[in-house]
């Protein structure tokens, strides 16, 4: 009976707390956890990169701070069920590592490139299976003439945005913007040939074949593009993920290349611009 009336007691008698939280140890946890979801957020769903070229100028201008989305493309045909997912289609700009140029390494070397790691930003033109040629400029898949909308874009100003002009109206199939110089769209008016001997994928007579879980990649700015129709094919496990949206850019030439500079010379009106 004694122990059923101390059992009793003890349920009703509350039971001591522990002491309390530090002020230290509070900020402590919360910054843990949050540096955790930091991490795997940059790990595994989101990924922040810097534009250093104009390879795809308007779309993207260089010092444009791109968010990447990474976690957007099935892995390998291997989705995760709680995340949305989906194939790479043509069209996607993507983020990838610099797979090196497969027929002449010598020009990386010169130019100070090693494969694999630096990040480059580029607009998926021909998908595995697809037979891709760029003659005359224009892109023709499996020998149809691809829809693009082509602009005269020029500029002398390395980062600036292109001064462009209109070539030829949009027609309604045409779902994004491609800019080639004019004396380039002068001389295929012209009916010349334009200079092949630098390129060597998917070229006038040269047309290629994708390989499976490899891509076709160009820039828009078609003239100053160092893409796959130089260097060759982006293998699937080399791209990074989809660009997002612009979350910062500034004027590379007014900052002098400084961070502080960068942050004192904005170009508001490019922060927030989702990258299509």
């Amino acid at each position: 009976m004694a122990d059923k009336e101390k059992q009793e007691k003890e349920k009703e008698e509350p039971k001591p707390k522990g002491p309390p939280k530090s002020a230290f140890r509070e900020y402590f946890e919360s910054f843990t956890v949050t540096l955790i979801m930091a991490i795997f957020g940059m790990t595994f769903i989101i990924q922040a990169v810097t534009v250093p070229t104009g390879s795809m100028q308007n779309t993207i201008l260089i010092g444009d701070y791109l968010l990447v989305n990474k976690f957007i493309f099935n892995p390998a045909g291997h989705p995760l069920p709680f995340l949305p997912m989906r194939e790479i289609q043509r069209g996607d700009i993507i983020v990838f590592k610099y797979p090196g140029n497969s027929v002449r390494p010598e020009t990386d070397t010169s130019r100070g490139l090693v494969k694999y790691q630096l990040n480059y930003v580029k607009r998926v033109i021909g998908l595995p299976g697809e037979t891709v040629e760029f003659r005359d400029n224009q892109v023709y898949i499996n020998g149809e003439l691809l829809p693009e909308h082509r602009l005269i874009g020029d500029t002398t100003k390395r980062d600036a945005a292109l001064d462009v002009r209109e070539f030829e109206p949009r027609a309604p199939e045409d779902k994004w913007d491609v800019y080639y110089n004019e004396d380039t769209m002068s001389a295929v008016q012209a009916g010349r040939k334009l200079p092949t001997r630098h390129l060597n994928f998917g070229v006038e007579g040269k047309p290629m074949k994708v390989p499976e879980n490899m891509f076709f990649c160009m820039g828009d700015a078609r003239d100053d593009s160092d893409d796959s129709r130089g260097w060759g094919f982006v293998p699937r496990e080399l791209i990074i993920g989809r660009a997002m949206f612009v979350y910062w850019s500034c004027d590379r030439s007014a900052s002098n290349g400084s961070m502080i500079g960068c942050l004192t010379n904005p170009r508001l009106d490019r922060i927030g611009k989702f990258v299509k």
